[in-house]
């Protein structure tokens, strides 16, 4: 006999609810055990919801944009009687209070934005919202909006109900940048397009969603931050000494990295000079200092560029911080991180040192105000008073806010940086 199943959202890691990005489920659809059945995005990462038994979908309760948190039912599955639940985290609960909704009709949540003014916009994607009226986005949507300077007054929806959708404001600001139009008033530059095919083949290479989710973060970021830029050296010939004893020593599966060492530095760094621990305001004007050390490690996946965060840094020692760069850098190209694996970072860490470069500008991941790139260290010729002797040097590129940080704070942070890791016995024995 078949039983009708209630489908929920497995355990988050945290309790903030996370918007959907897309449903890959239908109604009638025969889903296997583990089939992902939709997406769910935070600021740097998608995840896939898998369905935790086979069976065939009966009642469909979430769409594109809704905020779901762990435990919300999502579909309704019929199965065979005989069938065994997967995971202990599907006992059958009390149903959700909402009502089922149907995907054919959504019912937009309704937040509490004002109307913004029309704007005279490019003739792509640009018909305007009636005057008063509030265009149908969800929160996650309008939050994506507010960071790119972007009116929803002047974005066309293409959901149903004219909702609008992520896709639709990346398509409006990439015909702003074409057409030399503006969101909100501050004009794009037009950017000079020539079709490659014309001189040649080419080959057309599909973005990935992580890629397609940071490029515009990044981009506004980039826009609406000053950067600076300061480098520095830091002499590690000592440190590579002590570094390769520990690991003779170590106990298997602990491996010292460079980057163990310099998260450890930096925390002591960000407990000298708070502000490269702060927020700020949006308005301008005064700054949060954070009383917690959490620093993000930027992660090469498959997908695209993660940023995890180690939480609690000062709480931890050389060797937690060794398996805790593992775990993060592990689960994330596995795609297993969780929305809390990716929030609440201070400052972050950029490590290109295991691939080469010098030098490069890492670009500052909001609402930090601060992040460290790592370059390959090497071997140089350093003058000691006497005479040359060969140092192993590590190049440092610290981009920061200017408006929270000037030149000189800057200069001394990295400078004290540079010069615990040239002792680092001494803030860890």
């Amino acid at each position: 006999m078949a039983d009708l199943r209630e489908i929920k959202i497995p355990d988050l890691g945290s309790d903030d609810p996370v918007p959907v990005a897309e449903v890959f489920m239908t109604i009638g659809q025969e889903v296997e055990a583990e089939e992902p059945l939709l997406a769910m995005e935070s600021d740097k990462a998608v995840m896939e919801i898998p369905s935790p038994f086979a069976g065939v979908i009966k009642e469909i309760k979430v769409k594109e944009g809704d905020m779901l948190k762990t435990g919300d039912v999502i579909a309704m599955a019929e199965t065979a009687g005989e069938e065994t639940p997967a995971p202990p985290s599907e006992k059958p609960e009390a149903p959700a209070t909402p009502e089922p909704q149907k995907p054919s009709v959504p019912e937009p949540p309704k937040a509490p934005v004002q109307p913004e003014k029309s704007h005279e916009t490019p003739p792509v994607a640009a018909v305007e919202a009636p005057l008063g009226k509030v265009p149908h986005a969800s929160p996650s949507i309008r939050r994506f909006a507010r960071e790119l300077g972007v009116s929803l007054a002047s974005v066309q929806g293409s959901a149903p109900k004219g909702r609008v959708t992520k896709e639709d404001i990346q398509n409006y600001v990439k015909n702003l940048i074409k057409t030399g139009g503006s969101g909100t008033g501050t004009g794009l530059p037009s950017a000079a397009y020539v079709d490659p095919s014309k001189f040649g083949s080419v080959r057309e290479e599909e973005l990935t969603r992580i890629q397609k989710i940071s490029g515009p973060h990044l981009h506004a970021s980039w826009v609406n931050i000053p950067h600076v830029t300061q480098y520095e050296q830091a002499d590690i010939t000592y440190l590579e000494t002590w570094r390769k004893e520990l690991n003779q020593k170590a106990d298997q599966g602990v491996k010292f990295s460079v980057l163990a060492f310099v998260i450890k530095a930096l925390y002591k760094a960000v407990e000298e000079y708070p502000r490269f621990n702060s927020v700020l305001d949006p308005g301008g004007e005064k700054l949060f200092i954070r009383n917690y050390y959490n620093i993000g490690i930027a992660v090469d996946t498959p997908q695209g560029l993660l940023v995890p965060v180690i939480h609690d840094v000062d709480k931890m020692n050389l060797t937690e911080i060794v398996l805790a760069i593992k775990d993060l850098a592990l689960r994330g190209r596995d795609g297993q991180l969780k929305p809390a694996d990716l929030q609440g970072a201070g400052i972050s860490i950029s490590n290109l040192g295991g691939i080469g470069g010098t030098s490069f500008t890492p670009i500052i991941n909001p609402p930090e105000v601060a992040i460290l790139g790592l370059s390959r260290s090497t071997m140089q010729p350093v003058w000691n008073g006497s005479d040359f002797e060969p140092r192993l040097m590590l190049p440092l590129s610290l981009s920061y806010d200017h408006r929270v940080i000037d030149g000189a704070m800057a200069a001394k942070f990295i400078r004290y940086l540079a010069d615990l890791l040239e002792d680092m016995k001494k803030i860890l024995l």
